[in-house]
């Protein structure tokens, strides 16, 4: 691809339009002010010691609750959880607690160092969470966008010992738009930002890292998205055993994540499918 086809492939603001960007992030941001007014939780945990970083807490209830950890997309280099919970009151209604962590924005924190912090948010919650009414042996990621490339990082193998975590410590996960092999980022605007070169861009691509534990797992994609982020995900499909392919109709990038947030889509079926109860 020329630099011209992967900015088309890529670039979803430029996509959008001005406009219309501006209306979606409006819309994250009311839809999740919404969606936890009143919500039994706590917001503002510092989860991370190093870093500082903090996480919010929805939708418990009464014993332990499973949990979706939704990591938020902004192509590492924006957004934050204050404008990521818009699934939490429906996931409440349903039983389930809802985790949103922020994590340091390129180009302040390199990509190793955002890995290494959701990474940390799933340490949180499995050490902690029982604390605040979370299921540790039923912990569920998800992400759109970046979140999603963030939640496939939680997905391979090879981090989880480290930590002291058991293998299969992400009991499953859903992707929204996703990203799993970043060499493209490499040659686009948001490289400027997050700053990789192939080498390190193909050992922070979870198309290319070995997982021993696979599980169950759904990689949605919205049908009006760029054409990049739908390759990504009809190439990585396959190479999940127990991982479905879901191409969402009459979505574009920015509005099919908030499907999550209304039980009867065709996401958000997918994902209180996937949550262990």
């Amino acid at each position: 691809m020329s630099d011209e086809e992967l900015d088309v492939a890529y670039n979803v603001r430029r996509k959008a339009g001005g406009d219309l960007f501006a209306r979606h992030m409006a819309r994250y941001r009311d839809e999740s002010e919404r969606a936890v007014d009143g919500l039994p939780g706590r917001p503002g945990i510092v989860y991370d010691e190093v870093s500082g970083e903090r996480l919010d807490v929805w939708g418990t209830g009464e014993g332990l609750r499973p949990v979706f950890v939704f990591l938020h997309g902004g192509y590492w280099m924006a957004l934050s959880r204050d404008v990521s919970s818009f699934m939490a009151r429906m996931l409440h209604e349903q039983g389930v607690a809802t985790v949103v962590p922020d994590y340091t924005l390129a180009p302040k924190a390199s990509l190793e160092e955002i890995v290494r912090q959701v990474r940390a948010a799933v340490a949180w919650v499995y050490r902690h969470g029982r604390e605040h009414g979370l299921d540790p042996e039923r912990i569920v990621v998800g992400g759109s966008s970046a979140g999603g490339h963030l939640t496939g990082m939680t997905m391979v193998g090879g981090w989880q010992e480290p930590l002291r975590l058991p293998g299969d410590v992400v009991k499953a996960a859903m992707t929204v738009s996703g990203l799993f092999d970043i060499r493209p980022i490499t040659r686009v605007y948001v490289n400027e930002y997050v700053q990789l070169d192939l080498d390190r861009a193909a050992a922070l691509s979870p198309a290319l890292l070995p997982a021993e534990y696979r599980c169950p797992a759904v990689f949605a994609v919205a049908e009006n998205d760029g054409g990049g982020f739908l390759e990504q995900s009809r190439l990585f499909q396959p190479r999940w055993e127990h991982g479905e392919l879901m191409i969402v109709p009459g979505r574009d990038h920015f509005d099919v994540v908030l499907d999550l947030a209304d039980p009867e889509s065709l996401i958000g079926r997918a994902l209180l499918d996937l949550i262990p109860r």
